[in-house]
């Protein structure tokens, strides 16, 4: 069945280039945060504002992605349905604008998001994530002390950083990563065209042909790790699961292409009762079959289903 999950992986994706969904009117929002590194580094999205609401919906879009990736927008259109306002949250540097780049475990720059005044009225707010977004999210259940934060949700993250680097990084993952690759070059060589602080020469950088090189030698020093493996251990979400307390859902699919079952199981063995796993037997990475049931009573579909779930567990 591993065809079967290349299959909706690479159709939804040419799906989403042939008909692009379109995002729900919203206007630019901004803050700057002070990096030890860069100084004032400047982070950015699309905020949808549903008048008179009171929850908030942050969408995390996935590694090489950004806030207008296809997954984010039909997030965001969603909670609108929904009466939820939503904010499409470019991680650091996703915006193409040559800030900085992020990695696996940058909750600071949600916390900060938080903080800022265009987001003082919101009295609940949920995080959503998709892949590596799935994986903040995770993580920001744990790690983010604003009170607001009610619940979390992920599509398709990854749990152990390693594992998937590993699975990744085989002969035969090379059309995801040169995907993802691509897309992090460009936000690279934008950062390095600003003149600022980067750990490797951008010639150097275009010649990475593997996420653990791209970690070992971008990532890691960049953000103080000794190197790819400290990284992975201090970053993934797999050993912070069991200090969960607030209600978090993860969705998953069993022939998941670029996060396969056998890289989250072990993590979820050891997960707190607060996460609720949902396994989709049909679907592939961030690639659904438009009538997905996760059982909640709303609309079917991966993103109504999941906004509607995040709604209700920020208002227990």
């Amino acid at each position: 069945m591993r065809t079967h999950g290349h299959a909706w992986t690479i159709g939804t994706h040419l799906s989403n280039v042939a008909r692009p969904p379109r995002a729900p009117q919203s206007r630019p929002w901004s803050i700057v945060v002070d990096d030890a590194l860069h100084g004032a580094v400047r982070l950015s999205g699309h905020l949808t504002e549903k008048a008179g609401s009171r929850t908030l919906l942050i969408v995390v879009h996935g590694l090489g992605g950004s806030a207008d990736s296809p997954y984010a927008r039909r997030a965001a259109s969603a909670a609108l349905a929904h009466g939820v306002s939503s904010l499409r949250f470019h991680l650091r540097g996703a915006d193409r604008s040559g800030e900085d780049f992020y990695h696996a475990a940058l909750t600071a720059d949600l916390a900060a998001a938080l903080r800022s005044p265009d987001l003082a009225r919101y009295e609940r707010v949920g995080v959503l994530g998709y892949s590596l977004g799935g994986h903040i999210a995770l993580r920001s259940g744990v790690e983010l002390v604003d009170p607001r934060v009610r619940a979390v949700a992920a599509v398709c993250a990854p749990l152990d950083l390693a594992s998937v680097q590993a699975w990744l990084d085989r002969p035969v993952g090379w059309i995801y990563r040169q995907y993802m690759l691509s897309a992090l070059k460009v936000a690279y060589g934008a950062v390095a065209s600003r003149q600022r602080a980067v750990p490797l020469d951008l010639r150097e950088a275009r010649r990475i042909r593997t996420i653990r090189d791209w970690d070992e030698r971008i990532v890691a020093p960049r953000h103080g790790f000794r190197d790819a493996d400290h990284y992975y251990n201090h970053a993934s979400v797999a050993p912070l699961l069991p200090a969960l307390e607030i209600p978090a859902l993860l969705v998953l699919a069993e022939h998941d292409p670029m996060v396969p079952a056998h890289t989250v199981r072990p993590a979820l063995a050891r997960a707190s009762d607060a996460l609720d796993v949902r396994w989709l037997a049909r679907g592939g990475h961030i690639g659904f079959p438009r009538d997905v049931d996760l059982g909640v009573d709303a609309a079917r579909g991966l993103d109504a289903q999941v906004v509607a779930w995040l709604a209700r567990a920020t208002h227990r």
